[in-house]
């Protein structure tokens, strides 16, 4: 088993409570991220675009996993499923094993997102270990590559190197994302045919035992960016235990027009949010009402024409404890937090 037993009996008595709260009934899981953080990181894809290729009914007799017959041997032999498993169903391939799961009376997990968000919001110790180890590999892989690009670099050929770097390490490259000199109008800048140029954005999404990473970099010229990091700050203070993620939201967006940008400038790209077993979990909005706790990982990422910052966090008992660290990546020090600078190239 990836995780450790005491996070699996946590996560086991966590659903206990869901399901009591959704009348007791068993209750069925089909997302990656709630699947994969309840089984304690097992990999639920064989596509990066594909549902996931197992699905966990849990009732009151135990945990029974529903999977597609012709991955079953595989999941079984190297997923190393939790070994209190009730049973496994093998479900013929031309049925999901979604819909295997909730062939008899159960709660779909769509009724209960809000409650199942909070049921994995506090992240447990082996995970939290997990994490630690994705986050700072990420960070290390983004420097090995951009240590040797230069602005003659074509953005594909950035994005297959930290590609590569990512997955040589067993983390699955979810998103990457790589925007030149002439490109730095997009806010998702799939890569393209074009080069660096004088300076350009890296953004990766990286996946490893269900557990996602998310990062960006600048390499190339300087520009000042220190009113960005008041608005990320912004986000941060507002991000506490016991407030709202609408609150945090409002904070961090009214920021914005604090720090000389327009007042408007949040509107032209989502600002992150919370994150761990999905990229968001949930991209924060001014309608999302959910409650921030303790150990809580986070991925805020404000931006603006030409800048940005973003990496993943845990909210811990005394602060801030950033994930995708590198301690080769040059960093500057803003209100006590030691954040990413622009890369010089060749550096």
């Amino acid at each position: 088993m990836v995780g450790s037993p005491e996070d699996r009996i946590e996560k086991q008595d966590r659903i206990a409570r869901v399901r009591r709260g959704a009348g007791g009934g068993p209750l069925v899981l089909t997302s990656h991220e709630a699947v994969s953080w309840y089984l304690e990181g097992v990999r639920t894809h064989v596509s990066l675009a594909g549902p996931p290729v197992l699905a966990v009914r849990a009732e009151d007799g135990g945990d029974v996993i529903f999977v597609a017959d012709n991955e079953a041997d595989r999941l079984i032999a190297e997923e190393m499923l939790p070994d209190d498993v009730d049973r496994v169903v093998r479900v013929p391939w031309w049925i999901p094993p979604a819909v295997a799961a909730a062939e008899t009376a159960g709660v779909p997990e769509a009724e209960i997102a809000a409650e199942l968000r909070a049921a994995r919001a506090r992240m447990l110790p082996a995970e939290r270990s997990r994490y630690g180890s994705l986050g700072h590999e990420t960070a290390r892989a983004l420097t090995d590559v951009l240590d040797l690009v230069g602005p003659e670099q074509g953005e594909r050929e950035v994005a297959a190197a930290v590609a590569g770097a990512l997955a040589v390490r067993g983390i699955d490259p979810l998103v990457v994302l790589v925007a030149g000199a002439e490109r730095g109008a997009f806010r998702h800048p799939l890569p393209t045919d074009g080069v660096l140029g004088e300076r350009a954005m890296v953004v990766v999404c990286g996946r490893r035992d269900g557990l996602i990473a998310n990062a960006t970099r600048w390499v190339g010229e300087s520009v000042d960016d220190e009113r960005l990091l008041g608005v990320e700050r912004a986000f941060l203070d507002a991000s506490v235990p016991g407030a709202r993620l609408d609150e945090a939201f409002a904070a961090g967006t009214a920021a914005y027009a604090r720090f000389g940008f327009d007042a408007d400038e949040w509107q032209r790209h989502h600002q992150g949010g919370p994150t761990g077993y999905a990229g968001r979990d949930p991209r924060a909005t001014a309608s999302t009402t959910d409650l921030l706790v303790e150990e809580q990982a986070f991925a805020w990422n404000p931006t603006a024409q030409g800048v940005k910052v973003e990496d993943t966090m845990v909210r811990t008992e005394s602060g801030w404890e950033v994930l995708t660290v590198d301690e080769r990546w040059p960093s500057v020090d803003y209100e006590g937090l030691r954040r990413p600078a622009t890369k010089p190239y060749g550096s």
